[in-house]
């Protein structure tokens, strides 16, 4: 079987966030960047899992729609378990452009599982999995906590209020993964010798008409002092909630 794994560069969740002079672009000077966590620790190392499972002629392929200088983070998806990597050349602007690039690279190619984390740590949006499902007219199945296989069938769990969700459905299909699905896994030495010889293609990105531009961006209002109120003086702190925090 051949499971696509889709990751993401983001910023260190230690990184502060700041935006250009326009305000139309994150700034990105000095900043430490990572593979998005829920790419990692659930997607990738939950279909390396299976691939190891399942045994040899079965293969995991990690994908990036990004720059060259992404691949220092594509080089550790191969270090935890990947078979080979994807690089799409490209310097993304919207999740719509991502998921199309995915999408015909996947189609092209022919995947039982795409896999993905439930979202990325900086924008938040958990838009590219349906837009790829979409694209390539396939099942989707989102915030998936379990993932078993049997053939080309699959069992799939997720959380859901007041309890969890069972769900049957049979390959191809394309999911997003989230807490459950698998543990983080660390690159051992053998891994990170081995992801240096590991294939790493960069293909062009089809042409993508954007319907939607980013405007802007700002910070929340920055923090005030906290303010301490006597418990007996309820009064005073219905008011503040009221005419300051404005939540009641």
């Amino acid at each position: 079987m051949k499971f696509l794994v889709c990751i993401s560069q983001t910023p260190d969740t230690t990184a502060k966030v700041s935006f250009n002079g326009d305000s139309t672009e994150f700034n990105a000077a000095g900043v430490q960047f990572i593979m998005n966590p829920y790419d990692e620790w659930y997607a990738l190392v939950r279909a390396c899992e299976i691939r190891e499972a399942l045994g040899d002629g079965n293969k995991v392929v990690a994908i990036n729609v990004g720059p060259a200088a992404n691949e220092t983070t594509i080089r550790k998806a191969l270090a935890i378990g990947a078979d080979e990597a994807v690089r799409i050349d490209a310097d993304p602007k919207s999740a719509a452009f991502v998921a199309k690039q995915v999408a015909d690279y996947a189609a092209k190619e022919g995947f039982d599982i795409v896999f993905l984390g439930k979202e990325t740590i900086d924008y938040n949006g958990s838009e590219v999995g349906a837009m790829v499902a979409e694209y390539l007219d396939l099942p989707y199945v989102s915030y998936a906590s379990k993932l078993e296989l049997a053939g080309n069938t699959a069992v799939l769990e997720r959380d859901i209020e007041g309890g969890i969700e069972e769900l049957e459905l049979e390959t191809p299909f394309v999911l997003s993964a989230s807490k459950g699905m698998a543990e983080q896994r660390i690159p051992n030495m053998r891994g990170i010798m081995m992801a240096r010889t590991k294939p790493l293609t960069v293909v062009a990105p089809i042409a993508f008409e954007e319907n939607a531009k980013t405007v802007g961006f700002t910070l929340p209002p920055a923090k005030v002092g906290v303010k301490l109120i006597d418990p007996e003086n309820m009064d005073e702190l219905v008011r503040l909630l009221h005419e300051e925090a404005k939540i009641i």
